[in-house]
């Protein structure tokens, strides 16, 4: 009696914790990915229709993503009126797709890309562009030279 009895309290304690919603480690979902953001105005560098490129905040950290970009390429990005540039910005870009980021501001700085493996995030450093920066020049290039 006392093993039905055993029996019965663990059915009835495993029905109580599903019941309740236990939420199990091997039941979570991924993340969700962040919200898009608009926090600059895109054109593009060379007077084309721009390709739209994707903001994301990461805290206060504005990502932008690149990987849909590839071949030779650029940007001028300027804050949208009543906006301020982000404490921090990065770059996200696809390894493969060209080999250099070129980003001109206060400073100019050159990312190399490497030529394959999983995307890669370029921090540009906090003295290249300061608040009152007009624009920042992006250029993405698939050459292996680059004009200084």
């Amino acid at each position: 009696m006392v093993p039905a009895l055993c029996l019965a309290l663990c059915l009835a304690l495993c029905l109580a914790l599903t019941a309740c919603g236990v939420h199990l480690p091997w039941r979570h979902s991924k993340p969700s990915p962040p919200p898009p953001a608009q926090e600059l105005s895109v054109a593009a560098a060379d007077g084309a229709v721009p390709a739209p490129i994707p903001e994301f905040w990461d805290r206060n950290t504005l990502l932008l993503d690149l990987t849909a970009e590839s071949g030779e390429g650029g940007a001028v990005l300027r804050p949208l009126p009543g906006h301020v540039w982000p404490i921090r910005l990065e770059f996200k870009v696809q390894p493969g797709r060209f080999v250099h980021l070129d980003v001109s501001a206060l400073q100019r700085v050159v990312f190399e890309v490497p030529a394959q493996g999983p995307p890669v995030v370029f921090r540009l450093a906090p003295g290249a562009y300061v608040p009152d920066t007009p624009q920042i020049t992006l250029r993405w290039s698939a050459a292996d030279g680059l004009a200084h």
